[in-house]
C-alpha cells in the first residue's frame, strides 16, 4: 500500500516524540549533573550511571516481545504517563532519603522505561509508512531525538544554573503528561499474534527466534552489533562520562558558568546528531549501505583533536572548543551510520519479528555502556592531572576496532 509520510498518525508520533524525548533530555541532563555537583567525583558518577543503564539492557527484550504482541500506542501511553509518577516520586522524596540511592533508583527507572520504550516507536514505523520511506521516516525520528536533546539540555542547564533542580523536574513531568495524553489519539494498525503458552514461555519463544533470524538469516548484522559493543565500550562511554567531568570539573570554570557551558556541550552533542539526521534524510538515496564502516573510523578519529588540546593548551575555553566541535562531529557521523542501519534492519526484517529484533539488537549494543561508565569513571579518576591520556586510549582503541571491523559493513547489501 502506498502511504504518504506524514500521515495523521505518523505526525503525532512525531509530536508526540519531540514532546516527551525534551523532557527525556533535560532531566537526563538535570539528574546526573546534580550529582556531579553534589559529590565531584567522577567515579561515583560513573558507577551510578552504569547502574542506572541495566534496567534498559534487561527491558529492552521485553519491550520488543510487547511491542510485537500488545498495541505499540498502548505502550507508548502507558510509560510516558509511568515516567511523570517516577518524576514525581522523585520531587517528593529527595529530601527525605538518601539522595545518592534516589538519584540510582530514579535514573535506573527512567532508563528502564526508554530500553521499554523505544522499541515500540522503532517498530511502529513500518506500521505506518511503506518501505520507500523508512530512510527518511527513521532520520524524521532521529532528527527529533536530537532537536529535543539540543534543546532540553541548554534550556536544562541555564533554568539549573538559576533556579536548581526542581523548576526542571516539574517541567519534565509536565512533558511526559503531555506526550501521554496526545498519544492516545494514534492509530497504529495492530494485528494479534498467537501465544504458543504461557508469559515467559512466550518470551522465551520470541527471544530465541529473533537470536536466530539474526545469527542464521543475517548474520551480517550479528556481526555489526559486535562492533558497535566495542565502539560503545571505548568510545561512545567515554563521551558520556568526560564531557560533564572535564567541563565541570577540570577545566577550572566558575561553577555556575560550567553548568551552563555544559549545557551548551550537550546541545553541541545534540545539534550534532541533527545535522547528521537531516543529512541522512537529504541524502538517503546517495549514501551506501556498504560504506557506513567509515562513518565509524570518522568517530574514532575525531577523538584525537579533545586530547592535543588537553596535551598542549591550558586555555579552558579553547579546550572547551576543542570538545564541543569534535563531539559535534562525532554526533554528525554516528547518527547517519545510526539512521543507515535501523533503515537497513526495518527493510530486512519481517514485520512480525521487527520489535523483537529490534530489541535484541539495543539490547546487546547497550550491554558495553555500563561498563565502560564505570570504567572511565574509575580510569579518570585515577588519571588525574592526566585527563588526555584516557582520551588518547580511547581514540586509539576506537580506531582500532574500526579499522578492523570495516570489511564487516561491506558485506551489507544495499538491496
Amino acid at each position: 500500500m502506498n502511504q504518504k509520510l506524514f500521515s495523521k498518525d505518523f505526525t503525532l508520533v512525531v509530536i508526540g516524540q519531540i514532546v516527551s524525548l525534551f523532557g527525556n533530555a533535560a532531566i537526563r541532563f538535570a539528574l546526573p549533573l546534580y550529582l556531579l555537583n553534589l559529590t565531584g567525583s567522577s567515579a561515583l558518577y560513573g558507577t551510578v550511571t552504569a547502574f542506572a543503564f541495566i534496567p534498559a539492557i534487561l527491558l529492552s527484550p521485553i519491550g520488543g516481545i510487547v511491542a510485537d504482541r500488545v498495541n505499540k500506542r498502548n505502550i507508548m501511553v502507558i510509560l510516558d504517563f509511568f515516567t511523570s509518577v517516577v518524576i514525581l516520586a522523585f520531587l517528593l522524596l529527595m529530601n527525605e532519603v538518601n539522595i545518592i540511592l534516589l538519584l540510582t533508583v530514579t535514573l535506573s527507572f527512567l532508563y528502564g522505561i526508554a530500553g521499554a520504550y523505544q522499541p515500540s516507536v522503532q517498530a511502529s514505523i513500518p506500521a505506518l509508512t511503506n518501505q520507500n520511506n523508512f530512510m527518511a521516516a527513521n532520520s524524521i525520528i532521529n532528527v527529533i531525538s536530537s532537536f529535543a536533546s539540543l534543546t532540553g539540555p541548554v534550556l536544562g542547564g541555564i533554568l539549573y544554573s538559576a533556579y536548581g533542580l526542581k523548576p526542571v523536574l516539574w517541567i519534565c513531568m509536565v512533558c511526559f503528561i503531555m506526550s501521554a495524553v496526545m498519544e492516545i489519539f494514534i492509530q497504529i494498525p495492530f494485528q494479534k499474534q498467537t501465544s504458543g503458552g504461557g508469559i515467559l514461555k512466550t518470551a522465551r519463544t520470541d527471544f530465541a527466534e529473533s537470536i536466530r533470524f539474526i545469527r542464521k538469516e543475517k548474520p551480517v548484522i550479528g556481526k555489526a552489533v559486535l562492533v558497535i559493543c566495542g565502539i560503545n565500550l571505548f568510545l561512545a562511554s567515554m563521551i558520556i562520562v568526560a564531557l560533564p567531568y572535564l567541563v565541570t570539573e577540570v577545566l577550572n570554570l566558575d561553577a555556575s558558568q560550567a553548568n551552563r557551558l555544559y549545557g551548551f556541550a550537550e546541545g553541541a552533542l545534540a545539534a550534532g546528531g541533527l545535522a547528521g539526521g537531516i543529512g541522512a534524510g537529504v541524502f538517503a538515496n546517495k549514501l551506501a549501505i556498504y560504506k557506513s564502516g567509515n562513518l565509524v573510523i570518522a568517530c574514532a578519529v575525531c577523538v584525537f583533536p579533545i586530547s592535543i588540546s588537553l596535551i598542549l593548551l591550558s586555555s579552558a575555553i579553547i579546550n572547551y572548543m576543542a570538545i564541543t566541535v569534535c563531539c559535534f562531529a562525532i554526533m554528525v557521523c554516528s547518527t547517519i551510520f545510526t539512521v543507515q542501519m535501523m533503515s537497513f534492519i526495518q527493510t530486512e526484517t519481517p514485520q512480525n519479528l521487527i520489535g523483537k529484533v529490534i530489541a535484541v539488537i539495543l539490547t546487546v549494543s547497550m550491554c558495553a555502556q555500563p561498563l565502560g561508565n564505570a570504567f572511565y569513571g574509575v580510569l579518570f579518576e585515577i588519571c588525574k592531572g592526566a585527563e588526555y591520556a584516557v582520551v588518547l586510549f580511547s581514540g586509539v582503541v576506537s580506531l582500532m576496532i574500526a579499522i578492523s571491523a570495516k570489511n564487516i559493513f561491506k558485506g551489507f547489501s544495499a538491496d
